[in-house]
C-alpha cells in the first residue's frame, strides 16, 4: 500500500492511500487520531452511488468517528465510482438504469444486477483493505466495524457476510431486491435506517431486507423523510454503536 504524506486538522490526521490489485489500484483514505499511539479498533465505511471516498458525508461520519470514538476509518473508491475507471459492462448497466428511470421509473432489476457486479468486485478488494491497512502500526488488527448506506449498504452486506473480522455494522436505505440473499448470512449486530417516505427504496423492500437480517441483535431506526434526508443525529446513534461493539 502506498500512503502520501499525512495531513491534520482539528485533531485528525488524513492520509490517502492507493492499494495495488488485479482488478486495478484501488484508491482510499485513512483517517486516525492525531498523537495518539498504538492501535485502533477501525471502521470502514462504503459510500452511496455516484460518490467517492471523499464525499461530504463520508468526511463528515469519519470525522466524527475519530475525535468522538478514537476510531481509525478508511473509504474506497467502490469499482466504477470516483477516480477508477468504467468498462463496458458498467457503462452498459448504467445506460440502461437512466433510460428505465426514464420509461418507467422501476429500476429494481437492473441496479440490482448493477449492485452485483461492482460487489462482486468490491468484496475482495475490502478485505485486502483490512489486510494492508491492519499491518499500519497505528492501526493494527484489531476489531472492525462497517458502515455502509444506500449502494454502500448494498456492496457492505455480501462484505459483513463474508468477512469474519467485522463484528458490527451500520447499514441501510437499502431493499431486499438487492441485498437478501447475504442479509440471510449477516450474524453480527446491526443498526437498520429507513427513511419512512424514500422515494427510491420501497419501504417495503427496506422491511423485508430488515427481516431477513440473520443477527440476533439488530435494531431498526425508522426515520420521515425522502432517501438522503437520514437525521444528522443518526451519526450520534452509529457512534454509540460502534463504541458499544468495538470498544
Amino acid at each position: 500500500m502506498r500512503l502520501t504524506a499525512p495531513t491534520s486538522s482539528h485533531g485528525v490526521t488524513e492520509r490517502l492511500f492507493t492499494l495495488p490489485f488485479p482488478t486495478g489500484d484501488v484508491p482510499g483514505v485513512l483517517w486516525t487520531p492525531d498523537g495518539v499511539a498504538g492501535p485502533h479498533p477501525l471502521i470502514l465505511m462504503g459510500h452511496g452511488g455516484g460518490q467517492h471516498r471523499r464525499a461530504p458525508g463520508i468526511v463528515a461520519g469519519a470525522r466524527r468517528f475519530v475525535t468522538g470514538g478514537g476510531f481509525a476509518v478508511a473509504a474506497v473508491d467502490a469499482p466504477a465510482h470516483g477516480d477508477r475507471p468504467r468498462d463496458a459492462r458498467h457503462e452498459g448497466l448504467l445506460t440502461e438504469l437512466r433510460q428505465r428511470m426514464r420509461a418507467t421509473g422501476d429500476v429494481s432489476e437492473v441496479l440490482a444486477e448493477f449492485h452485483t457486479l461492482l460487489a462482486d468486485q468490491s468484496v475482495p478488494e475490502w478485505r485486502a483493505v483490512l489486510d494492508a491497512v491492519g499491518a499500519l502500526d497505528h492501526v493494527g488488527v484489531g476489531p472492525v466495524g462497517y458502515w455502509g448506506l444506500s449502494m454502500g449498504c448494498a456492496l457492505g452486506m455480501p462484505f459483513v457476510a463474508a468477512e469474519p473480522r467485522v463484528r458490527a455494522a451500520v447499514l441501510g436505505l437499502d431493499g431486499a431486491e438487492t441485498s437478501a440473499e447475504a442479509a440471510a448470512r449477516v450474524t453480527v449486530p446491526v443498526e437498520f435506517l429507513v427513511q419512512w417516505d424514500d422515494e427510491r427504496v420501497p419501504r417495503a423492500a427496506s422491511l423485508a431486507l430488515f427481516d431477513r437480517l440473520a443477527s440476533t441483535e439488530k435494531t431498526l431506526h425508522a426515520n420521515p423523510g425522502r432517501h438522503v434526508e437520514v437525521p444528522s443525529f443518526e451519526g450520534d446513534s452509529a457512534l454509540r454503536f460502534f463504541t458499544r461493539h468495538l470498544r
